[in-house]
């Protein structure tokens, strides 16, 4: 689990919290396989999806849907045209994959 590449781009499992005061990624947790994610939007009518797709899709410039975990704060993208390489340089987490190997 965690980070890996199918055949149309990267599938990340993250782990969402919301009601931060701004958007974040946060460290990739080894434990439990997911990359943490803040969000500043409520879970109610779809809000923190909804700022999910809008920051990674800025972030990588790539097409980016929730495959699993619509109404969970586990969820699985999937984000279009990239590979898993250039996913973890992007988000300058080498390191933290390291150490927890996703």
């Amino acid at each position: 689990m965690g980070i890996r590449e199918d055949s149309d781009g990267v599938l990340v499992d993250i782990e969402v919290s919301v009601g931060s005061s701004k958007f974040e990624i946060g460290d990739y947790n080894p434990w439990r396989e997911r990359l943490e994610v803040k969000v500043k939007s409520p879970p109610s009518k779809g809000k923190a999806n909804k700022e999910l797709i809008k920051e990674f899709s800025n972030i990588f410039e790539k097409e980016v849907k929730i495959i699993h975990g619509i109404k969970s704060p586990y969820k699985t993208l999937r984000i279009k045209k990239i590979n898993k390489n250039d996913f973890i340089k992007k988000l300058k987490l080498e390191k933290v994959i390291k150490r927890g190997s996703a």
